[in-house]
């Protein structure tokens, strides 16, 4: 049988198969952050389908770190009658469910806030105090505790794609001269102290998860594979449950992020745009979970990554806009995604404006 439709436990929690659906907005939840009807309906989709684990769109740790229009939010009571509907159905078909938590930083509108003073002709934002920092962090671990009052199966913290504690991470936006700012080790603070508070507050019983960028893909200032490793260390020592290898943050260059994270050409799992610093981030923390996304949408890089022990996890996202049903297809002998990455569903004229959907499907 192939590794893809093995089962893996990751603590208690047990996932079918190797197939995750990783983190996507859907756009639509209201004004409030309350999730809205369609919602409910598109995920009962995904959970009817065969997946391992759904990783939930990201969710808002405070309403002044909402990243954007259409945002869930975690971060009140008001939320949990939702949420609680979301993961009771999710749990009815047999899938674990894990709420990604997350602040906007530089996107968020209430008060933009992120690592150093930042100005460009669209943005201007505000240095974090240290005492903002305290009460970010904290934020953090009571939307987490939130998280599993709803039934969530723990919680994936969002270092990644340029929000906050990407941008804590990155010499690009991080100008700090004190504990938060300066070397690696510093800039990782937020994201460790993150880390550290959700496992106080919840335990050690629920998995904890981060989804973090192998490389910004900057020219220059920006987190790189050698920094990721790194990164990757601390978590490992910290007894972090899984890591989702992602990557793109501030001041990302498409050109360079085509290239820089490939493997050897001649590798059965070039597709995966991530894989070759996957690979090196593999071999520095062999006992980790690993979970990587990104181009990956044939069975055959699939196969290949579980074979070759780059990844425990299979993640995609933009499949699963075009098919819900996608895992149950590769199961039943599909090949390939019909997702074509025209990135239509994610185009300005329909973020915030509608569902998120396949614009091929449903134009």
């Amino acid at each position: 049988m192939s590794k893809l439709f093995s089962s893996f436990k990751i603590k208690h929690l047990e996932s079918k198969n190797r197939v995750m659906r990783s983190a996507t907005t859907s756009y639509w939840s209201d004004e409030n952050g309350i999730l809205r009807e369609p919602i409910l309906d598109y995920y009962r989709l995904l959970a009817k389908g065969d997946l391992g684990i759904i990783i939930k769109g990201h969710s808002y740790i405070s309403k002044t770190g909402k990243a954007h229009t259409g945002q869930s939010g975690l971060s009140e009571e008001s939320h949990l009658a939702k949420m609680t509907e979301l993961t009771k159905m999710v749990h009815y078909y047999g899938v674990p469910i894990i709420a990604q938590i997350n602040h906007g930083g530089l996107s968020s509108k209430a008060d933009r806030v992120t690592a150093s003073i930042y100005r460009t002709d669209d943005i201007e934002a505000r240095e974090a105090t240290l005492e903002d920092i305290a009460t970010i962090i904290e934020n953090f671990a009571s939307s987490a505790e939130l998280a599993l009052q709803a039934g969530f199966d723990g919680v994936q913290i969002h270092s990644a794609h340029g929000y906050l504690v990407s941008q804590f991470l990155s010499k690009n936006i991080n100008k700090r001269e004190d504990k938060y700012g300066g070397n690696l080790e510093n800039r990782s603070k937020l994201l460790l102290d993150v880390f550290d508070a959700i496992k106080k507050k919840i335990g050690n019983e629920p998995v904890i998860g981060v989804k973090l960028n192998c490389d910004d893909f900057a020219p220059k200032d920006g987190i790189e594979i050698q920094d990721s490793i790194q990164i990757s260390k601390w978590l490992a020592e910290r007894g972090i449950d899984f890591i989702e290898i992602s990557g793109g943050g501030p001041k990302q260059d498409t050109e360079i992020r085509k290239t820089r994270g490939k493997p050897s050409s001649d590798a059965p799992y070039f597709e995966g745009n991530f894989s070759g610093h996957a690979e090196k981030i593999r071999e520095a923390v062999p006992n980790t979970t690993l979970a990587l996304v990104d181009g990956i949408r044939t069975r055959s890089t699939m196969d290949a990554l579980l074979e070759n022990n780059i990844t425990d996890f299979i993640s995609m996202s933009k499949p699963f806009i075009r098919e819900p049903y996608f895992s149950s297809r590769l199961i039943t002998g599909k090949k390939r995604s019909d997702c074509i990455d025209c990135r239509k569903c994610l185009s300005k004229e329909r973020f915030g404006k509608r569902m998120l959907t396949c614009a091929v499907l449903v134009p």
